[in-house]
């Protein structure tokens, strides 16, 4: 039986990964589709609805922006203390 120095490398098939070619980004603007909303064909680098139903549902939707105010936090206390650091 020949050691492992001696014995050459089997063909192995390529791993499927290393044949896989990603493909180019599409170009802004590039995405044709219908609108989810309406039904009318649209055009944009994301997909949702078109133009019309956006300015649509910001009318309709859409409020004031306003300041929220956010109490301190507060942690929970599910937590027992340490024994020896409490010992007296």
């Amino acid at each position: 039986m020949p050691s492992p120095a001696e014995t050459p490398p089997a063909d192995f098939p390529p791993e499927p990964w290393r044949q896989a070619t990603v493909p180019e980004p599409p170009a802004d603007g590039d995405l044709s589709f219908a609108c989810p909303r309406c039904g009318a064909t649209a055009t944009a680098s994301t997909y949702g609805p078109c133009p019309g139903c956006r300015t649509e549902l910001r009318a309709r939707l859409g409020g004031e922006q306003r300041e929220v105010a956010q109490g301190d936090y507060v942690p929970k206390m599910n937590v027992t203390p340490n024994a020896v650091a409490l010992k007296d």
